[in-house]
């Protein structure tokens, strides 16, 4: 039963937007996940999709899978470009790993325009600018 499973919360992991590089003409930004534990994270896997509306339409992206056998502690790893024009849709990042025997996982939203400068922050490990997760 589900009562019978151990509660394993997910601490010191996040997901992180950043601004990768700009131009005149445009903005690359990269989605990372972050390992801010002591201790590595094995077996990632990663699910992402875009969902809300826009211009009174429902829309949803395609859902994307991810797998990275190893973050090291105190690291990151790249996920995906991220375009800007989902940035008005939620962003959903479903994490699962383990350590040792133990699988944890959470679901990470972005919620529609909170990726914005006035939310930015210089992100623990990746020193760039962007918007995180924890």
């Amino acid at each position: 039963m589900k009562k019978d499973l151990p509660e394993n919360n997910v601490k010191d992991i996040a997901i992180a937007v950043a601004l990768e590089s700009e131009s005149v003409e445009s903005k690359v930004w990269y989605v990372y996940l972050i390992n801010l534990k002591n201790e590595p994270i094995e077996n990632v896997l990663i699910t992402s999709k875009g969902y809300g509306e826009k211009d009174g339409e429902q829309v949803k992206t395609s859902t994307l899978r991810h797998m990275i056998p190893v973050v090291d502690s105190k690291a990151y790893k790249l996920i995906e470009p991220i375009d800007e024009q989902t940035f008005g849709l939620n962003n959903e990042y479903w994490l699962s790993y383990y350590i040792g025997k133990d699988i944890f996982d959470k679901k990470f939203i972005f919620l529609p325009e909170s990726i914005v400068e006035m939310n930015f922050i210089k992100i623990p490990v990746l020193n760039k600018p962007g918007v995180m997760i924890k």
